[in-house]
């Protein structure tokens, strides 16, 4: 349980320095990170620190699609979580 607890708050740290790594190449005008590459960051279970950033940074908040995919991340790990918590 424990590494369970450090290994989420480690991913949740490095997805919001990812997220604020892409805002600020993208206001640089510099080579971004991928879309696919932030969802995996998400998926990994850094939702909680990529939601973070995305309001922080209002980063990735307009465009619709990338939303539709990273909620859709967080329902399926929400779903996973009452899963698992209920059996």
């Amino acid at each position: 349980m424990k590494f369970l607890i450090w290994y989420l708050a480690g991913i949740n740290l490095l997805a919001y320095a990812v997220y604020w790594l892409d805002k600020r190449r993208a206001e640089k005008g510099q080579r971004r990170i991928s879309e696919r590459e932030l969802l995996l960051w998400a998926g990994a279970g850094g939702s909680l620190g990529a939601f973070l950033a995305m309001r922080r940074f209002r980063h990735k908040t307009a465009k619709v699609s990338f939303r539709v995919g990273f909620f859709g991340i967080v329902l399926l790990q929400v779903a996973v979580l009452y899963l698992v918590l209920t059996r």
